[in-house]
């Protein structure tokens, strides 16, 4: 028997289940200094000049100035018990994504890593933006702070808290996500559009 979808009364009754704990990322950026200014910044202090040579990287590889700054490369959702790797590519065209749908079994849980690099310069305040909706209507906004980094050869990965997926018959089906990755100063470094498609087993 076909399962029956969720009502709009349902549906909304389940988005202010969710926006009502919904929490808000508070942070005050700090003045936004060049590499080149904090390099110089106590350079006769030997131990301080180790340590930034540690936290700024190797910056020995020229980096192509048309290269942007951040560059997200992979979301990746981690569930231990998946039957396969659930991974978005997100260094061709986004726009493509959209139709992408990974299948997640109600109930399991999971978290959500993503893969990126820094090229050129720290950047300050980098943030995951998430938000669900169903049918229309928002179900869901997560706000993950992802913290400041500088630049190096090889990427860097956030992994978020553990989440569980949703469980019972009113919540199954599919949900459309939009994806944010963005900075203190609000700069859009990536956004993106995938599917999330609550089951009620990996292959039902």
């Amino acid at each position: 028997m076909a399962e029956q979808e969720p009502t709009e009364e349902q549906l909304a009754a389940i988005a202010a289940e969710n926006l009502d704990e919904e929490s808000t990322v508070t942070y005050k950026a700090p003045a936004q200094k060049t590499l080149e200014e904090i390099e110089e910044l106590d350079k006769d202090d030997e131990s301080l000049r180790k340590y930034k040579e540690v936290l700024l990287g190797n910056r020995s590889k020229i980096v192509d100035p048309n290269v942007p700054n951040v560059q997200v490369t992979r979301l990746t959702l981690v569930c231990a018990c998946a039957p396969q790797p659930l991974e978005l590519d997100l260094t061709g065209d986004v726009e493509k994504l959209k139709n992408n749908s990974f299948a997640l079994k109600e109930g399991v849980e999971y978290k959500i890593k993503i893969s990126f690099k820094v090229n050129k310069e720290i950047v300050s305040g980098l943030k995951y933006v998430q938000t669900t909706s169903r049918r229309g209507i928002k179900i869901d906004k997560t706000e993950y702070m992802v913290g400041s980094y500088g630049p190096r050869d090889t990427e860097y990965e956030f992994v978020t808290s553990q989440e569980e997926a949703p469980k019972g018959m009113l919540v199954r089906g599919t949900y459309t996500v939009k994806s944010l990755f963005t900075d203190d100063d609000r700069h859009t470094h990536l956004a993106w559009e995938w599917q999330l498609n609550i089951k009620k087993d990996w292959k039902d």
